[in-house]
């Protein structure tokens, strides 16, 4: 069989093969192919290839890129090179595969990857189901000599410019630059890989192209076949301006099932001359200056940048804010600059609006471990921790929010921003409680300041006062959760409470002459927590928390009757009921914060102590009651569920029964929470039983959110009287997510958060 070395999907293959071959000590299969052993491998070899062939072929292919850091010299001499690969493919268990091109590439010694975003809309009017991963190589390279990386693959999604193969050629040259000391860094690019626009609409999307050695980027359409596109043909309809990486859509025929697919090279070039020198003394001259770019001017590093757009149908008016998506302060400029510090979250704030359409979502691209999130008050906030392995990076995040009405989807402009990291300034330290936050801040890290010119939110009162706990070596507030000005949200899964520190002048209460601090802080409590309710002795309800852990504490307890005064000592137990006896029961939050609602979502039985065992008993489900004999009661506040039931057992030689609740808090008085919402699921009133069974199993089944322990009963199967052993057991009531202190340092006077980009960038 021949095979054409310059078609992508037999390099592919042949890539494949190698590597495979390699993992399986091939040679030594050669050498021995007769024996048991040897064939075995080879049909190994075979069956992978096959496999990994099959996957290639219906990879789906939407776009990706690849970009390089130089991360310094280790400790046996080599070159660290961080290879940053974003690959979009329409499921998320594709990912590309690098392999060298030219040069020497050196070996991977750590390889990281994670989903990044994705859309998993099922419109049967629309295809655009896609998922964007994001791995990191880490690489030993030899030397500073340049080398290329590449990846290729079949096949491309559905599009209208005849792609079918896809490959990204990245090239990267180390050599020192006389002007700053230091290899060659790369572009930092960004781009959505998946893009609307409607077909009556122009726009212009402005790719993130920025240089940290101040370079000259210019963004231009592959021109090599196989080596910087499939077929470099560029899509009729969207012009291209290189100099300033803007694509220009004016008109093109919709279609709603094929996107056409770009394939974009990005190159950056000095402004002035520059030498650049290798480790072993050769130096060759790079004189060019941009204002006289020609073609022969070679581009410092090259990297690969791909995507895809969808033309949909026209849309009845193409002014942002009707049907169109239109971005609304908190959200940042297009182009801003983001400071933020090791270790320290960093959040951006999005806000859409559409008076003719729904706002559904918000799609992103950034670096890996990024995450969004939804508020209830229609805000997206973008989040992200940088890690000490990112000091000194910039990482670009571009972003875009869809609005649905019916089965048309609408999206907003794109905007891209640019997040430099930087070491900690502010070093400071917040601890999360049930009802209060610590924060913590070293006096050390900023010089000249003191309590008496720092201020909570709302300092009017005693405890509010950060002169209260304060030392030599620490500015210390203990911020109760209700007070000094902290503000609640809520997104989907999460109640966060914030407050910061600023500076102001004694003299004034409205102006500050002292604004050199920001601190900004927050403690995250989950909605969602388990309350287990096991049959054996009763124990202690359990509140965890650690440092940079915050919980609410709930109580699961029985009461002798209806009036829910006392509890029942727990040194009567184990309790012991007849068959259809009513049971009374109180679930209640203790947390000082009042505006919070308690919403007790679902409760279910089982006769193990394992939640998905057969047979199981649902209580409560979705919000709905579903046990036929449940009562409920007055409570005192919002955070309290007083309901009695009739005890049960199971059929069969089940001797005992266990319970597992999952409770939810939201905000008060917020009629887009889940608490406001209550009863959801209309299902069950189909299904709900006419008469009360006193033994029941079921079918149904959900995975329950905390394990039981259970000591069974000594019941004989005969009596009518069941022994039910009652252990009041929470775990782990609400266990804080997470917890982020968001720091700033500010000079002057300033509060700018987003710093323009300079004017070689913009």
């Amino acid at each position: 069989m021949n095979f054409d070395k310059n078609d992508p999907m037999t390099l592919s293959l042949m890539d494949i093969k190698a590597e495979l071959v390699q993992e399986l000590e091939f040679d030594d299969i050669i050498q021995d192919f007769s024996s048991k052993k040897a064939r075995k491998k080879m049909m190994q070899v075979l069956l992978l290839q096959l496999l990994l062939v099959s996957l290639a072929s219906a990879s789906r292919h939407y776009g990706g890129t690849v970009a390089f850091t130089y991360k310094g010299r280790n400790p046996d001499g080599t070159l660290q090179v961080d290879l940053r690969t974003t690959s979009v493919f329409k499921g998320c268990y594709h990912d590309y595969s690098l392999s060298c091109y030219t040069g020497n590439c050196g070996n991977i010694s750590r390889r990281q990857r994670g989903v990044v975003d994705s859309n998993n809309n099922t419109s049967s009017n629309f295809t655009g189901q896609w998922c964007e991963t994001e791995s990191v190589e880490i690489r030993k390279v030899p030397n500073d000599r340049p080398f290329q990386i590449r990846t290729i693959g079949c096949c491309w999604v559905k599009n209208r410019n005849s792609l079918s193969n896809w490959t990204l050629l990245t090239s990267v040259d180390l050599r020192t630059r006389s002007d700053t000391g230091q290899p060659n860094r790369s572009p930092d690019v960004a781009i959505l890989h998946v893009l609307r626009v409607p077909q009556n609409c122009p726009r212009t999307y402005r790719m993130m192209a920025f240089d940290p050695d101040g370079d000259r980027v210019r963004c231009r359409y592959g021109n090599i076949r196989n080596v910087e596109c499939s077929t470099c043909y560029q899509p009729p309809g969207f012009y291209i301006d290189q100099d300033s990486c803007t694509i220009d859509y004016r008109s093109a025929s919709y279609d709603t099932s094929r996107v056409f697919g770009f394939e974009m090279v990005v190159e950056d070039f000095r402004h002035e001359n520059v030498i650049l020198s290798y480790s072993d003394g050769y130096t060759t001259p790079q004189a060019t200056n941009m204002t006289n770019l020609n073609t022969t001017t070679a581009p410092l590093s090259k990297l690969p940048l791909q995507f895809s757009v969808f033309v949909d149908p026209p849309t009845p008016s193409c002014q942002e804010g009707y049907y169109l998506p239109k971005f609304v302060a908190p959200t940042p400029r297009n182009g801003a600059r983001i400071q933020a510090e090791v270790n320290k979250e960093v959040d951006i704030r999005v806000k859409a609006q559409a008076a003719y359409t729904k706002i559904q979502n918000i799609f992103m691209t950034g670096p890996l471990n990024i995450s969004k999130h939804r508020t209830t008050h229609n805000e997206f906030v973008i989040r992200w921790t940088p890690t000490p392995d990112n000091m000194g990076e910039h990482f670009p995040v571009c972003f875009a929010v869809e609005s649905v009405s019916g089965s048309r989807i609408f999206q907003s402009e794109m905007r891209c921003v640019l997040v430099d990291v930087g070491k900690e300034q502010i070093k400071t330290n917040v601890i999360c409680k049930e009802s209060t936050m610590t924060v913590e801040v070293e006096k050390s890290t900023f010089a000249g300041l003191h309590e008496e010119h720092l201020r909570l939110i709302d300092p009017s009162k005693t405890v509010c006062s950060l002169q209260t706990h304060s030392n030599s070596t620490h500015v210390i507030g203990v911020i109760p959760l209700n007070a000094c000005g902290t503000e609640i949200e809520e997104d989907e899964e999460n109640l966060i409470f914030k407050n910061e520190i600023t500076t102001f002048d004694i003299t004034e209460n409205t102006i500050t002459r002292h604004h050199l601090l920001e601190v900004r802080f927050y403690c995250q409590y989950p909605k969602r927590g388990n309350v287990t309710l096991g049959f054996t002795a009763h124990r202690k309800n359990v509140t965890v928390w650690d440092k940079g852990f915050g919980t609410f504490t709930y109580n699961f307890e029985f009461y002798p009757n209806n009036q829910y005064q006392t509890r029942i000592d727990p040194i009567l137990y184990p309790l012991e009921y007849d068959l259809g006896i009513p049971m009374y029961i109180q679930i209640f939050a203790e947390t000082l914060v009042n505006n919070t609602d308690l919403f007790v979502e679902s409760c279910r039985a089982t006769p193990y102590d394992n939640p998905n065992s057969r047979p199981s008993y649902t209580i409560i489900e979705n919000g709905c009651i579903v046990d036929s004999t449940i009562q409920t009661y007055p409570t005192v506040n919002e955070r309290q569920f007083r309901f009695s039931m009739e005890a049960f057992k199971f059929i069969g030689l089940h001797d005992q029964v266990y319970i597992s609740c999952a409770v939810m808090m939201c905000e008060a008085g917020n009629p887009d929470t889940r608490c406001s919402q209550g009863c959801v699921n209309t299902t069950w009133s189909n299904n709900r039983r006419g008469k009360r069974e006193i033994v029941t199993q079921t079918l149904r089944h959900r995975i329950s959110q905390g394990p039981l322990r259970l000591k069974r009963s000594a019941e004989r199967t005969e009596s009518p009287v069941m022994n039910l052993n009652l252990n009041l057991v929470f775990i782990a009531g609400c266990l804080l997510a997470a917890v982020s202190a968001v720091v700033m340092y500010k000079a002057k006077v300033s509060r700018v958060k987003y710093q323009p980009l300079p004017a070689f960038e913009s």
